[in-house]
Parts: structure tokens; sequence; C-alpha cells
């Protein structure tokens, strides 16, 4: 099987000691943020971005409001740098990119920086928890990002609750909606469908029949509430006598299928208060991924 520990060195630093690195320094909010102290004034042109950024869309209008308002009172939070891995006298940006976009566009020659010396998982990292601190994110980038944070680091979202200063139920709810089909999540980056119209779907049958409906004649979070009660068929007894899954069993089975990416069942007896969980894997490699996150939470004394 595979290694217990593979991410381990970028989770030494600490979830929250690169938070502190983040989030003044995410510029989200210029004018209400205190500055943070730079390092350094660096040049534009020694600068380079990274090429593993996850967020990818740059709008041009957005840059040019955030270089007219540069041209008026500078670069206010400094970009977070490494130095370059592999060419000397340069820099990476861990975070920042729209900031050093923006500060080209009102020709600055300098912009000021943290310097921090991050390897390549901590780099991504940092990207990850900048991307989500987006003041623009909509409901799916954002369950991404936690779901990326989860599977590529190992963190819990009791750890990224606390971290990030979200809510537990708020980052479960979220990553619930990752399991509707993409024809829904397609509606809901578009703004097409809210978040609360989206997670009043994720229990219904066919999501992507009734979120068409929900368009088509305009239904409030409350009435898309109400239309999937009502088109919800009652189950038959199952084969083996059992009554049926209640809303909360599958809805518990929808966050950890999310949270996992595995296909998860649970078989609950309300009567003795008891029941299985099954975790099924479609190949050895996702199998070793889950004796992968078992080690790492022993390791890390979570159990």
């Amino acid at each position: 099987m595979g290694q217990a520990k593979p991410e381990r060195r970028a989770l030494g630093r600490g979830l929250s000691a690169l938070m502190a690195d983040v989030e003044l320094a995410s510029g989200s909010s210029p004018d209400t943020a205190a500055p943070r102290r730079a390092d350094a004034a660096i040049s534009v042109d020694k600068i380079e971005p990274n090429p593993d950024q996850p967020r990818r869309d740059f709008p041009e209008i957005a840059l040019d409001e955030l270089a007219t308002s540069i041209r008026e009172k500078g670069v206010i939070q400094p970009l977070i740098l490494r130095t370059h891995p592999t060419k000397s006298g340069r820099y990476e940006i861990v975070a920042g990119e729209r900031r050093w976009r923006a500060a080209q566009r009102a020709r600055l020659h300098q912009v000021p920086a943290i310097v921090r010396d991050f390897d390549d998982t901590e780099v991504l990292e940092v990207a990850i928890i900048e991307n989500i601190q987006r003041a623009d994110l909509n409901a799916v980038e954002e369950a991404a990002g936690y779901r990326q944070l989860m599977e590529r680091f190992g963190h819990t979202q009791e750890k990224l609750a606390e971290a990030l200063g979200k809510s537990r139920s708020h980052i479960a709810n979220l990553l619930r909606l990752l399991t509707l089909p993409e024809e829904v999540l397609d509606l809901l980056r578009s703004g097409e469908l809210s978040a609360g119209h989206a997670r009043a779907l994720v229990t219904a049958e066919d999501p992507v029949a009734l979120a068409r409906l929900v368009l088509k004649k305009g239904l409030s979070v409350r009435e898309t509430e109400d239309l999937v009660r009502s088109r919800a068929a009652p189950k038959p007894i199952n084969s083996n006598g059992a009554p049926p899954k209640d809303a909360d069993t599958r809805a518990i089975e929808k966050d950890i299928t999310a949270a996992l990416g595995l296909k998860v069942t649970i078989d609950h007896s309300p009567e003795t208060g008891a029941g299985r969980m099954t975790l099924r894997y479609k190949d050895l490699d996702q199998l070793d991924e889950i004796c992968r996150r078992l080690s790492a939470t022993v390791g890390a004394g979570e159990v």
C-alpha cells in the first residue's frame, strides 16, 4: 500500500500559520483590512506567476479597476512570494497574482512583498486557501477548494472550519453540493440557481428535472424545498424487510461521499441505534488512498 503520510511536510507549518500569511495579504478587502508590513519591495519584472495557480480567470474589467486603485493608493496589501525554485535572482508568486497583474497595468516598477520559504506543496496549499478567500467565489468553486484541501492535504472539515473562520455546517453543506449532476452545478456556477436552491435539490430523486422546473416557475428556495418534498416518492420496503432510509441518513451518506470522494452507504437501525457504513472503491488506487488517509489520521492522533 502507499506511504502513510506523503503530505505531512506541508502540514508541519500548520494550516493556521499558512492562513496568517494569506489572510491579510489576500487583498480581498483592501479598504478595511490593516496593511501587512512588507519584507521588501521587489521589481515586477523579477516576479513570475505560479504555474499551478488554481485560479485561471482574471476578468479584464476587474483588473482595470484594481489598476486604477493602485495608481491612486499603491499596492496596499503585499504579495506573498518565494525565491524561484530554479531561476536565480527571481521570485514566484504564492499569493497575489491579481495585484501583480494590476500593478503592471498601473506601470509600477516595484511591489511590496512578503518572502517566505515555501516548498511546492505549501505553495499549492496557500494558493488554494487564497482562492477560497475570494469575495466573488461561487458556491461550486468554494466547495471545490475545500475538497482539494481535504483530499490533497488531509485536512478535516473541523480543521478547515476553525482555520478559515467558517462553521462546519457551512463547509459540509457546500461539499454536499458537489454530489449534484453537472447540469445543476453549471446553473449554480452561472448564478441561475442560488446555493439555497441547490441545497434543496441535493436530496431530490431527479435534481436536473426539478432544477429546470424551478427556473421555469421562478420558485423561491422555500418553494423549492416544498417541491422536493412533494416529489419524493414513497420508498418500498427493502428486500431484507428493513424500512426505507430517512432523509437525514441519505444526507449523511451524501456528506461523507462528498468528503471522501468514495461511494458511501449507511444501514442504520433506529431501534437499536447500531448500523453499518460501507465504503466502495472502484480500483486499487482508491483502496490505497483509503489506507493512506486512515494511517495519516491515526498518526495525527485523531481517532
